[in-house]
């Protein structure tokens, strides 16, 4: 059983360390993962051993809140319009309490350390430090305390994950403020008794980090808002409603209404409400915000449209044929949607290290301030240490680096047409060093013709005729350019079939109902496991493979009749695209059913590494194991049914968009146009995003590797230098806005 629920109450990395610890500890969990940008937890586990009610038990006792995530699609209007509204509300909220928070601590800040600038900042002599020491510490007081009000979540969820052992950054925020406010609130009781513990204040540290933190938290969430844009704007693609055309009449409804074989009005200037077929009128339509392609693409009777798009000057009927999940689009959302709630591997060094980071900082920071007060140190000197190390510790980044990353990468794909599946087929896609292409459809266009017929029994149109027939039988792209070859001649001849067999990887035969004669129709294997003699036309057969031609042989009762070249032209990207990919060091294969001297044309024509031809589809799969045997890592990249097993059995599968639903569900990445340079683009893609992650992970790392030894004061001895709790609260809210803010810069990235 595989479930998402919304995980609300998480502040950084060591929050979803927590809550997926848990989670783990229950018997029968499988997988569980946190994505703490999108507040969402995954969760397999077999249903005999655990319940949705123990999980959520488990989550709520860990000190977090916990629903059953519902797509968004299947929200009411009026659930939506509400949650909207909380949304909206809740971001008010933070941003008036951080509004109040930097209102009071201007002043605070002026009243606290306007005595320490080099140019004089009076304040009244009832509010000064030196003749009214009690006034002035009142003071600092009354304004510290909106302050910390409008702080108040930073306490309540610090202190309640602290009593549940799952500290957080709100528990190294909420401990070292408290501590600063308790130990100032002691000094300023005991000041009417000796003045000079006015000097031993800390009310503008406690108030201006709240403050900071509380910044940098405003402005890490708008950060990460941007990052689930993509999702948004491809949710937004579909209009809710659509035109109906039913008994010649056009009616508005709601696109969810809709159901299969209705007919819909399509108007220029209007988007395509839901996948359908053109069965009248013809018009341009732009399907550049799903497939990447900036060319409108011109739509007539029986072209497939797809939901979202845009139709630019003509008016279209179309056919429903997908609604629901089953709709391009909410596949599209869907894989995104996975691909974002999925870690990758390299996450899982930031995960282990934030599930113990906060223990460790509140030990780093007692054991400091106790060093120091051994030492000889002031309290008020061994509190500024343990502030410091609190409050500059920042598991935040940690748990930030990889899902923003991922997230935005997702995204950049999705505007490119690729849609990837998942965070580890994002990163593992840019260690392939080998790429295997299948020809037919991916190479080349996958709509080849026929160039050349060869008999010696009987006339060319004859022989067509009597192939033709026999191939309607057949799905194959061979078989459907001989049809197609048949339908554009003058059809003289016409001919019936019946008993037709299919047999995978050889060929096809029948018998003509008019003669009774058995034809048999395929390859060279098809003619030696007949044990048949075709040497008469073996060197036609060789010339027409030598110019990239497919022979196909044709047999009348055992006995050869002719032989027919088919030829499939490649793409117009496709050699640019195998020496992109070479490049980058990669070696390129091409793997094809076609005989030997075939294949090596078209290998050659499309300048790839190798060729291993006359393979059968159900040995494509054996192909890729071989190589990966040899310690290659492979990427498969295919469109036919027949691909499915070599793109799961690739360490990365890449599915042609335009090809079969089966090959999609089985691959790793899925390409919205059958274009190869969007292999390149996906790998660079890859690079890109792990680069990012690696200097998120290194800022991170470091950051905080360089910032507790400062703040525990190991540079004092030496410099003087003492790092103050209202720099560090500042370095570790620009430390998370920082990472976001890397991550973001992945949009902006060429794949080209």
């Amino acid at each position: 059983m595989r479930e998402i629920y919304i995980i609300t109450g998480m502040s950084c990395a060591a929050c979803s360390s927590a809550v997926e610890r848990v989670t783990r500890k229950l018997p029968g969990v499988i997988v569980s993962d946190v994505n703490l940008t999108m507040g969402r937890l995954t969760i397999e586990y077999d249903e005999n051993q655990v319940t949705p009610e123990k999980i959520m038990e488990k989550v709520k006792k860990a000190g977090f809140g916990i629903e059953l995530y519902v797509p968004e699609k299947e929200h009411s209007e009026e659930k939506i319009s509400e949650r909207e509204e909380k949304q909206k509300e809740s971001y008010r909220n933070q941003k008036r309490r951080l509004i109040t928070a930097i209102i009071f601590s201007i002043p605070l800040l002026y009243v606290s350390m306007g005595h320490m600038v080099p140019w004089p900042m009076p304040l009244p002599k009832f509010l000064s430090m030196h003749d009214a020491p009690l006034n002035y510490a009142l003071l600092q007081l009354i304004l510290t305390i909106p302050i910390l009000i409008s702080g108040r979540k930073f306490y309540i969820n610090g202190f309640q994950t602290l009593f549940k052992a799952n500290p957080n950054m709100d528990t190294l925020v909420a401990v070292g403020t408290s501590a600063a406010f308790i130990y100032s609130l002691v000094m300023t009781a005991l000041i009417p008794r000796n003045h000079v513990m006015v000097h031993h204040l800390y009310y503008e540290s406690a108030a201006v980090v709240v403050t900071l933190v509380m910044l940098g938290k405003f402005l890490e969430s708008r950060s990460k808002e941007k990052t689930t844009n993509a999702i948004k704007g491809m949710m937004e693609l579909a209009p809710d409603t659509a035109i109906l055309w039913r008994d010649d009449k056009e009616s508005e409804v709601k696109v969810k209404d809709l159901s299969v074989g209705d007919v819909v009005v399509v108007k220029a200037g209007m988007r395509v409400p839901i996948d359908g077929i053109v069965i009248s009128g013809n018009s341009s339509v732009d399907e550049s915000m799903l497939t990447g392609e900036s060319i409108p693409i011109e739509k007539e009777v029986d072209d497939i449209v797809i939901g979202g798009s845009q139709n630019n000057n003509g008016m279209l009927f179309i056919r429903v044929t997908r609604v629901g999940e089953d709709t391009t689009l909410s596949k599209i959302v869907k894989l995104m949607e996975e691909a974002q709630g999925k870690k990758a591997p390299i996450s899982k060094v930031a995960d282990k290290v934030a599930g113990v980071f906060v223990p460790v900082v509140m030990c780093i920071a007692i054991v400091a301030a106790v060093i120091w007060l051994l030492t000889g140190q002031s309290f008020t000197f061994g509190l500024t240490i343990f502030v410091s190390v609190l409050v500059i510790a920042c598991p935040c980044a940690l748990g930030l680096a990889t899902p923003t990353a991922i997230m935005v990468g997702t995204g950049l794909g999705a505007s490119h047409g690729i849609l990837i599946k998942s965070g580890e087929a994002l990163e593992i896609t840019h260690s392939v060093d080998t790429i295997v292409l299948d020809k037919t459809g991916t190479i080349t266009e996958g709509c080849p013709e026929v160039v050349e017929i060869e008999s010696t029994i009987m006339e060319k149109e004859k022989l067509l005729a009597i192939v033709a027939s026999v191939e309607q039988g057949s799905e194959h792209p061979l078989a459907k350019a001989i049809v197609m070859a048949y339908n554009d001649s003058n059809q003289k001849y016409r001919y019936t079939i019946k008993d037709f067999i299919n047999e995978s990887g050889m060929g096809v035969q029948a018998t003509l109902v008019e003669t009774n004669q058995r034809i048999w129709i395929g390859n060279a294997k098809m003619c030696q496991r007949m044990q048949i003699d075709y040497s008469e036309f073996q060197e036609s057969a060789d010339e027409m493979a030598k110019k990239g031609q497919t022979p196909i042989f044709v047999l009348i009762d055992g006995n050869f009749a002719g032989v027919i070249g088919v030829a499939d032209t490649i793409k117009e990207t496709s050699t640019q695209a195998i020496d992109k990919l070479k490049s980058m060091g990669l070696k390129v294969y091409m793997l094809t059913g076609d005989n030997q001297l075939a294949a090596k044309a078209i290998g050659k024509q499309a300048h790839v590494d190798e060729v291993i031809a006359e393979v059968l589809p159900q040995d494509k799969a054996d192909v890729v194991k071989r190589l990966q045997e040899e310690g290659k890592k492979v990427c498969m990249v295919g469109d036919g049914i027949n691909d499915a097993p070599s793109l799961i059995q690739a360490d990365v599968g890449i599915a042609i968009g335009s090809g079969s639903d089966i090959a999609i569900d089985s691959a790793d990445l899925v390409l919205m146009r059958s274009d190869l340079m969007d292999v390149y683009r996906s790998i660079r893609l890859s690079k890109l995003t792990i680069r990012n992650i690696k200097q998120n992970l290194f800022w991170a790392f470091i950051y905080n590797t360089i910032g507790i030894p400062i703040a525990a004061g190991v540079l004092y001895p030496f410099t003087g230098i003492l790092l103050s709790p209202m720099i560090g609260g500042l370095a570790m809210s620009l430390s998370s806005v920082c990472v976001v803010s890397n991550a973001l810069r992945l949009r902006y990235q060429r794949l080209d």
